[in-house]
């Protein structure tokens, strides 16, 4: 099961790049500083848009190292852009995809530990669906909203994305 939760991940992260293509089109189109929707928040005490990109990349990143046993690559948290931006999206995307379903073979009885909780584990199934998958849509949601706040046109449709529609009736 991660690896199908992770590559849906890996289609979000894939959807939202072109959601900041929306983004970039609105800001040229209104003469709005690009910087302003990178640094844009939803509330004083939140984090930047530009962090809660960075945050559902690492929180997907993460998820799959750690389920996997292994160690995440390191990304820094230094976009200023949002070709910044799009080049750390891709860069999870690419790194999901090294991932095979057996790489998750312990996956659900693996002991993790959070830096957040060092003294303490949670297995994997658990992370997952407690953590993993709150996490990674609380930080696109947000990063979402933050767009949709500054007056960017997408909608539903866009946070979602791709669907595989088949033609004719079930």
């Amino acid at each position: 099961m991660p690896y199908r939760i992770l590559q849906q991940f890996a289609q979000n992260l894939t959807t939202f790049s072109r959601v900041l293509d929306k983004a970039e089109a609105h800001a040229r189109a209104n003469d709005t500083d690009i910087a302003e929707l990178v640094q844009g928040r939803l509330a004083p005490d939140m984090f930047t848009f530009a962090r809660q990109i960075q945050s559902a990349t690492d929180t997907a990143k993460y998820a799959a190292a750690r389920l996997a046993g292994q160690t995440a690559p390191v990304f820094e948290d230094n976009e200023q852009t949002l070709d910044d931006l799009r080049a750390r999206l891709q860069k999870a995307v690419d790194y999901l995809n090294t991932f095979g379903p057996g790489d998750f073979e312990h996956a659900a009885d693996r002991k993790i530990t959070l830096g957040f909780a060092p003294d303490q584990h949670i297995v994997g199934e658990d992370y997952l669906h407690q953590f993993v998958i709150p996490n990674f849509y609380f930080h696109l949601v947000t990063a979402y909203d933050i767009l949709r706040c500054n007056g960017v046109a997408i909608g539903k449709k866009d946070y979602i994305g791709f669907m595989n529609l088949k033609p004719g009736t079930a």
